[in-house]
């Protein structure tokens, strides 16, 4: 079955709840997507100085602000191995993470801001970081917002519903994940692992994702018969496929 083109007018928007969360679970199809054109940008909530940014921790002078700016260069070194130019850090404390009606107000005008094909974040369950469930909800309840005409903010216009899939959580069978759509990232593997090294933070992750998408290769290549599918990255989706045809 031929793939959906990703071009030029394609706008993908990405909301993380932490600042490695986009690159472990996401990283391949982000650097695909720019590599062929499309407009992406990225949303980071926190720095995850709290809760993900533990070996950072290990220095017992180690302070709030200097964790924040080891990780925002972990960010900036990232973005560049994917080729991410649009992204901005919200600053949120992480662990355990709350929004604002304010932010929620600034999640929804940043949708229709963009007017996004398609978001990535997080899936509606992970099993050991709450952060991440309570992001799924926040950013699911904004894009359907965003659709409403009856929901006025001054100087926006309502988007159309984006297609919305949710990042693979790391423990995926605790938290009861199953791949609902698998994504080729073979041509963008090695830029993947690239921006994982920039995490000094969480090294102990890397051999991980690494590993991860060699099982999801697999797997894509078992459910397409196409061989040339080495590494891959899987979603959920919160709504059905729809079109034409079977895809």
């Amino acid at each position: 079955m031929q793939e959906t083109i990703i071009d030029k007018d394609t706008r993908l928007l990405v909301v993380s709840a932490h600042a490695g969360d986009f690159i472990w679970r996401s990283g391949g199809t982000i650097a695909k997507y720019i590599k062929h054109g499309a407009q992406v940008s990225l949303v980071i909530l926190s720095y995850g100085a709290r809760g993900e940014s533990n070996d950072l921790w290990n220095d017992l002078n180690q302070t709030m602000e200097n964790v924040k700016k080891i990780r925002r260069q972990e960010i900036e070194e990232a973005t560049k191995q994917l080729g991410v130019t649009d992204y901005e850090i919200w600053d949120l404390q992480d662990y355990h993470m709350s929004v604002t009606d304010q932010d929620k107000e600034r999640m929804l005008r940043k949708i229709r801001e963009v007017q996004p094909h398609v978001i990535l974040t997080h899936g509606p369950k992970d099993a050991f970081n709450p952060d991440h469930e309570l992001v799924s909800n926040f950013v699911f309840e904004a894009s359907v917002l965003s659709t409403s005409n009856g929901v006025r903010l001054e100087d926006t216009k309502r988007s159309k519903q984006s297609s919305i899939f949710g990042f693979e959580p790391h423990q995926a069978e605790i938290s009861d994940f199953k791949p609902e759509v698998i994504i080729d990232i073979t041509e963008t593997y090695e830029q993947k692992v690239a921006a994982m090294n920039c995490f000094k933070a969480q090294k102990h992750l890397i051999d991980y994702y690494s590993a991860k998408a060699l099982i999801r290769g697999n797997q894509a290549r078992r459910c397409s018969g196409n061989n040339e599918y080495q590494y891959a990255e899987a979603f959920t989706r919160f709504f059905p496929y729809v079109g034409g045809t079977f895809n």
